[in-house]
């Protein structure tokens, strides 16, 4: 087990079409029924820009925009971290349809959309950000392995850091071998140093050996567990749970964990959105 070192969580969101964003989690949490959504609508993007992009593009932006808003950050001076186990499923999926059947007519908008780091570059067009930042993919293991570069970069920097994970639906013949289902994003602020906007003191360590994935206890986890970035749910439903925080270990590999622990600094929102 590594030394346990501690990090601030300064904003953390979560969206799915069940519970759009962090107000309606921590409602759904608790077996309410918040107002369910579409599809993101971020305000970071143009009316064009939201007419063009894919949904993974659109979640990513929405949950970043959030949780940097609510965070106090300015998103033009912050690193950034972006995870995503499979990219855009119904973009890939739609390439790959048109590369089986007319090749000549492949979308330059769908290709762009394609990269696994399309979200990291629109974030950094909208805010105009040139902090550094990374695009994260390890299939099951892609929230856990994005938090941990996240989490190292903050300990070797010493500056807050935006970390985002989203995953989409897979469409078409890709549905047949994949089975990643609805919209999941998430995103937390993290900071060395504990600010007024501080929502949770986050302790993290690497212990060795494999562990198995954590349970979530709410229904309203458990109904987004077939989505490829579930991984992240058991954190987010810790944090926005009233009781006693509990420890949540996530697997990275066959060998290695990460172990985390947190505190909570103020309370979460009581109001249904």
């Amino acid at each position: 087990m590594s030394e346990a070192r501690t990090v601030f969580i300064d904003a953390a969101v979560l969206w799915a079409r069940e519970a759009p964003g962090w107000a309606a989690w921590c409602v759904a949490v608790r077996g309410e029924s918040p107002a369910p959504a579409v599809k993101p609508n971020p305000s970071l993007l143009s009316a064009n820009e939201r007419r063009r992009a894919s949904d993974a593009v659109l979640l990513a932006i929405d949950v970043a925009e959030q949780a940097v808003g609510a965070s106090g950050h300015d998103a033009a001076h912050l690193a950034s971290v972006f995870t995503s186990a499979h990219g855009d499923l119904p973009v890939t999926d739609a390439l790959c349809s048109q590369l089986a059947q007319a090749p000549l007519q492949l979308s330059p908008t769908r290709f762009h959309h394609s990269v696994h780091n399309a979200a990291s570059g629109y974030w950094a067009i909208a805010t105009g950000c040139r902090a550094p930042s990374s695009a994260v993919s390890a299939h099951e293991h892609s929230f856990a392995a994005g938090l941990l570069e996240a989490l190292v970069h903050n300990a070797c920097e010493g500056e807050p850091v935006l970390l985002v994970g989203c995953d989409t639906e897979a469409q078409g013949l890709l549905a047949d071998v994949n089975t990643s289902r609805g919209l999941l994003g998430v995103a937390l602020v993290l900071s060395a140093e504990r600010r007024p906007s501080s929502m949770a003191a986050l302790q993290w360590q690497l212990g060795d050996g494999r562990v198995a994935p954590h349970p979530v206890r709410s229904a309203a986890a458990e109904a987004l567990q077939g989505n490829a970035m579930n991984a992240a749910l058991p954190l987010f439903e810790s944090l926005a749970q009233d009781d006693e925080p509990q420890a949540v270990a996530l697997p990275l590999s066959d060998a290695r964990h990460l172990l985390l622990r947190h505190h909570r600094l103020r309370p979460n929102p009581s109001s249904t959105p």
